[in-house]
């Protein structure tokens, strides 16, 4: 049996792989309107933004793929950006929520990935809260946006006083819970 190409690997999920080129097409842009909508919508309880960007970029990339699910994020959140303006647009947002997916899909080529799926999509959260979270995002908007305070201040306001620590909790929490189920369902071939 031959091995699938480590390019192809990560351009594409084992879903895609076997598609059509108008088929993994289509799923891609299935998957941006989604990213896309919920980039658009965000709930605000009292002070804390909330919104299941996390979660949806980490299933992106799990059902799509690295570069795949990266595109789709990336594409959603500037999509939606011009639908539901809010201040300037940051390619460097839509980078940090492409990264979210190429963190959840780099989860499958770890060893035995179906079996300690569930540990893999802890430690890609982890990776998502460090990089994007408190990295990219949070210095994006320290450098532009919060260029007073220190990088610690504008972490320490973003994730206690803007609530920042609770919407990823809440997305973590579903994409460790949910997404095993949902590679269970044997019709979407995750």
């Amino acid at each position: 049996e031959q091995k699938t190409p480590i390019w192809k690997r990560l351009l594409f999920s084992r879903t895609l792989e076997e598609k059509n080129k108008s088929h993994k097409v289509a799923y891609i842009a299935v998957m941006t309107a989604l990213t896309l909508v919920v980039n658009a919508l965000e709930i605000k309880f009292g002070g804390i933004q909330f919104s299941l960007t996390i979660f949806i970029a980490a299933f992106a990339g799990l059902y799509l793929g690295a570069v795949s699910g990266f595109c789709c994020c990336f594409l959603g959140d500037m999509i939606g950006f011009f639908i539901h303006p809010f201040g300037e647009y940051s390619p460097w947002i839509g980078i940090a929520t492409g990264l979210m997916a190429f963190l959840i899909a780099g989860c499958l080529w770890l060893p035995k990935a179906k079996k300690y799926l569930p540990i893999y999509l802890i430690l890609g959260c982890l990776a998502i809260f460090a990089v994007c979270t408190c990295g990219i995002t949070t210095l994006y908007l320290n450098k532009v946006w919060y260029k007073s305070m220190t990088y610690r201040e504008c972490l320490t306001m973003r994730l206690f006083a803007q609530g920042q620590v609770w919407n990823s909790i809440v997305n973590s929490v579903l994409t460790v819970l949910v997404l095993p189920l949902l590679v269970k369902v044997k019709p979407l071939r995750i």
